[in-house]
């Protein structure tokens, strides 16, 4: 029993260990971005007042009176230090506030955009997961040869082309020229595949090399050589001892795709018409939707928290040592 509540214990204090330095990073990046987005917001060029006019009525329809009276209604004179402290004092009681645009709450505007972010991602990262290290862990196998030379242009070329000139080519060649996919819009579930294709072919182009390099230290290895000698076949040895070696340092580099998915998100999103987060930061950024701006990058930067944290879990379960 004492051993028992030992164990216990000791879990619980690994986990509180493992959970406290998170939590201390998601408050650090709620308040940075936060006040990141606030000061830059105000840094734009042009009148705010007008641009949040433009976004309520249309461009055709803003008038002086229109400005003025959005900025009288928002109290957009106040100085930037009650604006930047309203917001900390919110955010301290998990509200962030209401459009200034939509005149909605920010948080039911999030909630309502969450969803195809977070689908548009996960499929992203699923095809780059299910393509670069497949294809890197056969190149490692064979280095040297057509095919690891073939990825490796692949991978190079692929990492050189901006995300939104990919993302064009893909347009041209699936939508314009086959007829396949349709270019933008979110009217039917074949439009995620393209915004989706973007994002993961750019991931792939890195976890590809990644998985290669692994698996050409994991073929020099003395256990794989060993696994070879008992008698298990390439296949075999491959299967129970390669593989998990493989896959280590593939999940431990997500940690770093995960800022190029984060980036990329907001671009494609834009690209292709998917009514996600990132689509939603941009037009507010051009309507001056202070709240809305701050509301999303911290939504982005928090998931960019908690999938690190994922990451760092599944580090765990693949390599055990890592826990002790």
């Amino acid at each position: 029993m004492d051993l028992n509540r030992f164990l216990s214990a000791r879990s619980g204090q690994r986990l509180a260990a493992a959970l406290v330095p998170r939590l201390l990073q998601a408050v650090l990046v709620a308040l940075l971005v936060g006040t990141l987005c606030f000061f830059m917001t105000r840094m734009l060029p042009g009148d705010m007042a007008y641009r949040i006019a433009a976004g309520r009525y249309g461009y055709d329809m803003v008038t002086t009176e229109a400005a003025l009276a959005v900025r009288d209604e928002l109290g957009l004179d106040r100085p930037w230090f009650m604006a930047l402290s309203e917001w900390w004092s919110r955010l301290l009681h998990l509200d962030l506030g209401v459009s200034q645009v939509s005149s909605q709450p920010v948080l039911a505007e999030i909630a309502h955009q969450l969803g195809p972010t977070l689908r548009l991602s996960l499929l992203a990262m699923a095809l780059s997961l299910l393509v670069g290290p497949t294809l890197g862990v056969l190149a490692g196998l064979h280095p040297g040869r057509w095919l690891d030379r073939a990825t490796l242009a692949l991978s190079v070329g692929l990492r050189a082309l901006p995300s939104f000139l990919l993302g064009l080519i893909l347009v041209l060649l699936f939508s314009v020229q086959l007829g396949a996919l349709p270019a933008a819009g979110h009217g039917d579930h074949g439009g995620i595949l393209l915004p989706a294709l973007t994002l993961a072919l750019g991931l792939a182009a890195v976890s590809c090399r990644v998985a290669r390099d692994a698996m050409v230290q994991v073929r020099q290895s003395a256990y794989f050589a060993f696994a070879l000698t008992k008698g298990l076949s390439p296949a075999q040895a491959l299967a129970r001892h390669g593989l998990r070696n493989v896959a280590a340092p593939v999940t431990a580099y997500l940690g770093v795709q995960l800022v190029m998915l984060v980036e990329g998100v907001v671009l494609v999103e834009t690209i292709f018409a998917w009514p996600g987060i990132g689509h939603a930061l941009v037009h507010a950024i051009f309507g001056r939707d202070v709240p809305m701006i701050q509301g999303t990058a911290l939504v982005l930067g928090l998931m960019f928290v908690l999938f690190n944290a994922l990451v760092d879990a599944a580090c765990a379960f693949l390599d055990p040592r890592g826990r002790a």
